[in-house]
């Protein structure tokens, strides 16, 4: 009897819980990306062809509206640290931190950054020293690498902070259950947020968010593909890339299931380590260390000097189209992530104030990543410009950088060895980050989801399957660099808005939550004069 009425009670669980399933948002993202596998499968080359218009249409003609959004923002990170904002605790008023600083910067750097930092930092310095504009600017040894600290650091992690305490606020002040981008703009739409407009909002969301993870996806793992073959000597195929992000994927998938938060914690630490480790082999044993030094700093103060300039400049006449072909680009590329990193990082930060939280995020997660692009980016551009070796004419020959990387590497002392740390280290990048995009993709399948409470492992499995499907379509259309910049710019027009929503909507909260706070204060003293 007593089982009987036990097996009832876990029956009615489970109907219960596939009742929390919100269909619309589970379904549609699915039949969506399913189509599009299909288009970019059998139709490669005209799906590239119309995606090259679509982003011309968003990123030439309207390219202004991302970098004003990604300045705007940056300036609003500022203003929530210096002002009274930065007192507020994501939680209540006195909780502390539920993980150390240490542990909370390595998850929020693995998530926020995947294995694409790996790429970018060892190659984006040859991408820009090849463009025409750095030759309107001056030298490439002056201006090389100073646009890859500036794409992937202040504005990029602005977009990142900026949400993680509008979602951290939300979920922890507020207890709101519904974990989804339309919740966060509940103070500004009201009712709306559960009719039309929160369903629009919520779409939006996981479309970006599939469109993010098929962008980073289909940049980074043929590196992984070309150091597996350069290692053990044999040609790799297509068939064999795919099979590398399905064995990720599945590999992502069973540790989450055993393991959850605490397993993400661990694998965070992990990387860092391996990540950290390569950085200082390379700085301390490359052969490299002065230059690297000396003009990491230039770069930087470089870029920091130019900061408005750069952040502002749109080529009006498009002499060489840069900042369509570049800022406009990264700054969609973030906003897309936006929907993941950040409510990850808000799930994390719980017990730290909204200042810790933004200058914590900047100090870790800036620093964390200048300091990739400095020492891996201008060990090989100190190679170039002392004549060493000719990268630039190498990738002029073929435009592989993935073999290029590889060859960089190749130059380095012990550099069998720096392919495997760099392999495992890209499956660490991999890991963490696809696991926080699996969790916060799986929330936006259930209509509430209480505090503590996490999605079932079958709806993570579905979602690991569905986030991976895109990026195989993208590598089996051969989709060129171009095209899967399109796929970011696309879907990032939209989400801009509703950045900008969520920001509105997060100040207003907060400044009734200070009210309300003063309010019990106040009240609170007026009682005890009266005793």
């Amino acid at each position: 009897m007593r089982i009987t009425q036990k097996g009832k009670k876990m029956n009615s669980k489970n109907q219960q819980k596939k009742k929390e399933i919100d269909w619309m948002i589970t379904l549609v993202p699915l039949a969506l990306i399913v189509a599009l596998c299909i288009v970019f499968f059998f139709a490669p080359e005209q799906s590239n062809q119309v995606l090259g218009q679509i982003r011309f249409l968003f990123g030439d003609t309207f390219g202004t509206y991302y970098l004003v959004i990604g300045l705007g923002i940056f300036f609003l990170s500022l203003f929530l640290a210096g002002s009274k904002y930065g007192n507020i605790v994501l939680g209540k008023p006195d909780e502390k931190p539920k993980y150390s600083f240490f542990a909370w910067g390595c998850m929020m750097f693995t998530c926020g950054l995947a294995a694409d930092i790996l790429f970018y930092s060892f190659s984006e310095w040859i991408l820009y020293a090849t463009d025409p504009h750095i030759a309107e600017l001056g030298s490439i040894q002056d201006w090389a690498g100073v646009f890859p600290l500036f794409h992937w650091s202040f504005i990029p992690w602005g977009f990142y902070l900026v949400l993680a305490v509008a979602f951290g606020f939300m979920l922890h002040v507020r207890k709101r259950n519904r974990q989804k981008y339309s919740e966060a703009c509940r103070p500004i739409l009201g009712k709306q947020t559960d009719g039309i407009g929160g369903r629009l909002i919520d779409l939006l969301a996981v479309f970006a968010l599939l469109a993010g993870t098929a962008t980073t996806f289909s940049v980074a793992t043929p590196l992984m593909a070309e150091i597996i073959g350069e290692l053990f000597h044999m040609e790799v195929s297509r068939t064999v890339i795919n099979i590398i992000i399905l064995l990720i994927t599945c590999c992502v998938y069973t540790y989450s299931l055993l393991h959850g938060f605490k397993g993400i914690s661990i694998l965070a630490k992990v990387c860092i380590y391996l990540f950290f480790g390569l950085l200082a082999f390379v700085l301390l044993f490359g052969g490299e260390t002065r230059y690297i030094i000396e003009t990491g700093f230039s770069s930087l103060g470089k870029m920091i000097q130019n900061f408005i300039g750069l952040s502002t400049y749109t080529d009006p006449m498009r002499t060489t189209n840069f900042p369509q072909n570049w800022t406009i680009y990264y700054w969609a590329y973030w906003m897309v992530w936006c929907v993941a990193a950040p409510f990850f990082i808000g799930s994390i930060s719980r017990g730290r104030t909204v200042r810790q939280t933004i200058i914590g995020g900047y100090g870790f997660g800036v620093g964390s990543t200048l300091v990739s692009f400095i020492i891996l980016g201008n060990y090989s551009m100190g190679k170039q410009i002392s004549g060493a070796i000719d990268f630039i004419s190498q990738y002029n020959e073929n435009g592989d950088l993935y073999h290029l990387i590889v060859s960089m590497i190749k130059t380095m002392p012990c550099a069998p060895l720096i392919m495997v740390v760099v392999l495992v280290t890209m499956v660490a990048f991999y890991a963490t980050s696809f696991d926080s995009i699996a969790l916060t993709a799986s929330c936006y399948s259930y209509r509430k989801l209480e505090d503590g409470e996490e999605p079932a492992k079958g709806i993570q499995l579905m979602w690991c399957i569905l986030l991976i499907l895109l990026p195989i379509a993208l590598l089996f259309a051969e989709s060129s660099m171009n095209s899967l910049q399109s796929v970011s710019i696309v879907a990032a027009f939209p989400i801009g808005i509703v950045i900008v929503m969520i920001a509105v909507s997060f100040l207003k909260d907060a400044k009734l939550y200070l009210e309300e706070l003063q309010g019990g204060k106040a009240h609170g003293e007026e009682k005890k004069e009266n005793r």
